[in-house]
Formats: structure tokens, C-alpha cells, sequence
């Protein structure tokens, strides 16, 4: 049997290790994540979290015990720079605060992110205070996102949703229905922004249309998430395609 020699290198991540935390019902997220996040030494490591596939108060609040042992399921020996926890409604049902401790008990020296918190982070940088929401949630989850945003300082200029509870459903609501729902949206007086809220929510690809429909920018919340955890691994690279926030570092 030969032996061979070898070196070993810094690996992939020689930029930034990012780890991303998927719900098991989301069917969107990671194949965005994968385009959105594809750069030279940009490591991108995904690992799923068990999810109801009704989207209740309840069954959101169930997944807090299981953030810990999803992160203790992403590879032990990279050092990772930024950890997204990506569910909206579940990371303002749960906690930014809580989430971000779950993730460093496995990853302490990793930052946190969650699109909750990310999409605040994007509407500050991009200086706007009056939000129209569009969800796809039932009536009491879109009233925790609406409340998360106003702890916050954020008013509300208009809120809309399909009024969904399958999960499955909300993965083909179809880009056109998204689009009409964020103009609809962002016709209401004085807003500055619309948010689309939901990770499985297909909105990504449709942003730069709609900021160009409605001249306001446009917030998803995997856009956001995106940007957030390159902007928290100091990764300050412009992304065309998706609208205003990536050109801000």
C-alpha cells in the first residue's frame, strides 16, 4: 500500500465559515442561500431543524428544543463566523435573544443572526421607518412580526397576508402573487419600505422588480438574512440582482 504525502490548507472558508439553521418544512431557503452566498472563500454549511408543518404560535415555540441540537450537527471542526437561524416568525415567537444563546451553547465564538433580526438591521441601513408587511402567516403569528418590528422603533404603514398555516402551501405561492401583495402593500401612505416576511416565502428574485415598481426598497427576509450574516463575517462584497441592501456595507 502507498502512503502518500500531503499539506493541508485553511480550507474552503479562507473568507468566512457561515452556518445556516433550516426549518425541516422549508423548501426555499437553502437553494436561495446557495446562489445568494456563492463567493470565493464563502463556505456555506446547512443543517435542518424538526418542524410542524403548520405554522402556529405553538408549533414555532416547540422548535426552541431543538436550535442546540441542530447546531450541534454542523461540522465540529470549522470555526464558524456567523450562524443564521432561518425562520422569521419563529425567531419573534422565540426570541432573538434566546436564539442567539441556543446557538452559542455548540458555537460560542460564532455571531447570530436570525431574519427578525436581520431585517431590522437592513431597514435601519436603509433608513426607513414606516414598514408595510406582507406574510403569509395565520393573523396572530403576523401579529408578533408586527410586534417584534415595533419593540424596535418601526411603524407600521400597512400589513397584509395570504393567510396561510401549511408551510407547504406558502413554498408555491407564486412570484407574481408576491409581487402584486408587496405593490399592493407598498401603495399605503408615508411607507418607506415593504418587508416580505417568511423564509419559504419565494420573494428574493422578485425585490429588484418591485423597488423598481414602487421606487422604495424592498425587504425579504432571506435578502436580509443573507446580507446580514456576510456583513457580520466582515464580507462587505455588492450582490446585483437583489435589490438596494447589498449595496450597503
Amino acid at each position: 500500500m502507498i502512503k502518500f504525502s500531503y499539506e493541508t490548507d485553511a480550507g474552503i472558508g479562507v473568507r468566512a465559515n457561515l452556518g445556516l439553521i433550516v426549518l425541516q418544512a422549508d423548501e426555499t431557503v437553502e437553494p436561495l442561500m446557495r446562489r445568494l452566498l456563492s463567493l470565493d472563500g464563502v463556505a456555506l454549511y446547512h443543517t435542518r431543524i424538526p418542524s410542524a408543518t403548520e405554522i402556529t404560535a405553538e408549533s414555532l415555540q416547540d422548535m426552541q428544543q431543538e436550535i442546540a441540537t441542530a447546531v450541534s450537527l454542523l461540522p465540529g471542526a470549522v470555526e464558524f463566523d456567523t450562524i443564521g437561524f432561518a425562520c422569521t416568525s419563529a425567531s419573534s415567537v422565540i426570541g432573538e435573544s434566546v436564539i442567539e444563546k441556543l446557538v452559542q451553547q455548540y458555537q460560542p465564538d460564532a455571531l447570530v443572526t436570525n431574519p427578525a433580526t436581520a431585517v431590522k438591521a437592513a431597514l435601519r441601513a436603509l433608513g426607513a421607518c414606516r414598514v408595510a408587511l406582507v406574510a403569509p402567516y395565520v393573523p396572530e403569528v403576523v401579529e408578533e412580526i408586527c410586534e417584534t418590528l415595533k419593540r424596535d422603533g418601526f411603524e407600521m404603514a400597512a400589513v397584509g397576508t395570504f393567510d396561510q398555516i401549511s408551510d407547504s402551501i406558502v413554498a408555491r405561492i407564486d412570484e407574481q402573487s408576491i409581487f402584486d401583495a408587496i405593490i399592493q402593500a407598498g401603495r399605503a401612505e408615508d411607507c418607506d419600505a415593504v418587508f416580505v416576511s417568511c423564509t419559504n416565502l419565494r420573494a428574493a428574485n422578485i425585490v429588484q422588480d418591485a423597488e423598481s415598481a414602487l421606487g422604495i426598497p424592498v425587504v425579504s427576509s432571506n435578502q436580509a438574512l443573507g446580507w446580514h450574516m456576510l456583513r457580520l463575517a466582515k464580507v462587505r462584497d455588492s450582490m446585483q440582482g437583489y435589490g438596494k441592501l447589498f449595496s450597503y456595507h
